[in-house]
């Protein structure tokens, strides 16, 4: 069980794409009783699996994940709906006194939790004001060189595709079609391209982590703003984090 005074801080793990933040949110949970509270726009969507490098059973190692699997691809999901989601896992989580442990790069999504978001017009997601950053939570960010992460992208570019994303592919656009957004976006449509011969699987590789590299600096460019993040190198989080809790 955590202290008193650490169980009342959520902890937040951000970063780009690939960057190793929910392997660290794993292993941290194992060390301090906790739970993950997934904050990523991708993996909300059921049936997209290998595509948008949910985590499989076996990467979350028995620890509980929430925010995955909560809509099928096109329905509607705004960021209001994942903060009072997400608010309210936080509470759930410490009321059995566990550690809350939100990991994921939809930066809108990670702020409008952390910071509270007030919304005046939910169908729109209109926000109109947000507060500073509670004391309740502290937000960590991993932190890689461009090289760096380009290869990790790679390495997970070449895993996707050593899984079975052809078929995966498939299905979705059987069940969904491909007049949805979701459907769009992420990995699939060049996928599709490669499975009807447009385009061969070393091109599909290399459009995905091109894809995936400007999500990432995209990502990156909405974190750096925030001056609340503390960034450290992803083999040093871990020890910080423990410094922090125990």
């Amino acid at each position: 069980m955590l202290t008193e005074n650490a169980k009342n801080k959520t902890l937040v793990i951000v970063g780009p794409t690939g960057s190793g933040k929910t392997g660290l949110a794993v292993e941290v949970a194992r060390e301090l009783d906790g739970e993950v509270i997934s904050a990523d726009s991708r993996a909300i969507y059921i049936d997209m699996d290998i595509g948008t490098a949910k985590p499989m059973p076996e990467e979350m190692q028995g620890i509980p994940h929430y925010g995955i699997n909560l809509v099928k691809p096109g329905e509607r999901f705004t960021v209001y709906e994942f903060q009072k989601y997400c608010q309210d896992k936080i509470l759930d989580i410490r009321s059995r006194g566990k550690l809350p442990i939100i990991a994921g790069g939809t930066g809108l999504y990670v702020d409008s939790v952390v910071y509270d978001y007030h919304f005046s017009n939910v169908v729109k997601k209109t926000c109109s004001d947000r507060t500073e950053i509670s004391s309740d939570f502290i937000m960590i960010g991993i932190n890689w060189g461009k090289t760096l992460l380009r290869e990790r992208l790679t390495k997970r570019a070449n895993k996707i595709f050593a899984q079975n994303i052809k078929e995966e592919t498939k299905l979705l656009a059987e069940q969904y079609g491909w007049d949805n957004q979701a459907m769009k976006s992420n990995i699939y449509p060049i996928v599709w391209s490669y499975i009807n011969g447009e385009i061969d699987e070393a091109e599909a590789k290399r459009l995905s982590v091109l894809d995936d590299w400007h999500l990432a600096r995209r990502q990156m460019t909405w974190f750096r703003r925030n001056k609340d993040i503390i960034w450290l190198k992803l083999d040093e989080c871990a020890e910080y984090i423990y410094n922090l809790y125990k």
